[in-house]
């Protein structure tokens, strides 16, 4: 429950990251994929090495994270697009509200479903760790976060 609930937060923080907020930004303000990438990684192996996690767990988990944070990259990209037709649309005289409302319907579906896939790959992450992985995980997360 543990890995879990830190693979969870991980990848919490690479959509935060990816969408638009915090760190792994350029100068420019842009997000920068590949430092996310790293920061990422870096946290998710500096938890299999606490919870002495074996390659395969490794292997395992690192191919949800990089799936994950494609698939964030993907949603980043879909909200920069979304971002270039909203200032489109109030750059015109008379702005289209129903296309407004659609790119926020669209947005909202997409971060739903990664949302999901998020879930889906905490559960996977869940299946790969041992019992007692899960519950040094879960005893981790609750010491951070002060939750009882």
């Amino acid at each position: 429950m543990k890995k879990t609930l830190a693979i969870a937060g991980t990848a919490v923080v690479a959509v935060t990251l990816l969408t638009g907020f915090g760190w792994g930004r350029h100068h420019r303000g842009t997000p920068d994929p590949e430092r996310i990438h790293q920061m990422v990684t870096w946290k998710v192996n500096d938890t299999l090495d606490d919870l002495d996690a074996t390659e395969a767990q490794r292997t395992s988990i690192h191919a949800v994270k990089d799936r994950l944070l494609n698939e964030g990259q993907a949603l980043m990209e879909g909200q920069q697009a979304a971002r270039a037709e909203a200032v489109t649309q109030l750059e015109s005289d008379t702005p289209d509200a129903a296309k407004l409302h659609a790119l926020v319907d669209a947005r909202i579906d997409a971060a739903r479903a990664f949302a999901h896939k998020a879930v889906d790959a905490v559960l996977e992450v869940h299946r790969t760790l041992t019992p007692a992985q899960r519950q040094e995980l879960a005893s981790e997360i609750r010491e951070h976060t002060g939750a009882k």
